[in-house]
């Protein structure tokens, strides 16, 4: 009798290990799928909002359109529309350049 619980703490430790296992290989699958796409993902925008230039066209997360006039600090002011209406926005409310300065020029 003896002999036969045994087994079966044995049995039990093997599945807890088991569960174990499967429990790091999910927390792997999550950070390959998910958390590492992301963090790339931040450091390219950082990285986009670190490189404006006067001249560049951009649009804000909000939809505005403009082109940039100036740059300070944290802060960005662009001209939108004919009317040359100036606007200062945030450097983190820059979505994407659409035409690099260099470009327009050409």
């Amino acid at each position: 009798m003896g002999n036969m619980f045994g087994c079966a703490a044995a049995a039990a430790g093997g599945s807890s290990w088991i569960s174990l296992i499967l429990i790091v290989v999910m927390f792997v699958v999550l950070y390959f799928f998910m958390i590492r796409p992301q963090k790339k993902q931040e450091r390219e925008t950082n990285e986009m909002r670190n490189n404006l230039k006067v001249g560049d066209e951009i649009t804000t997360i909000g939809g505005i359109i403009g082109k940039i006039i100036s740059i300070k600090d944290e802060t960005v002011m662009i001209e939108t529309g004919h009317d040359r209406t100036k606007i200062r926005i945030l450097k983190t409310a820059v979505r994407n350049v659409d035409v690099h300065a260099e470009d327009a020029q050409d």
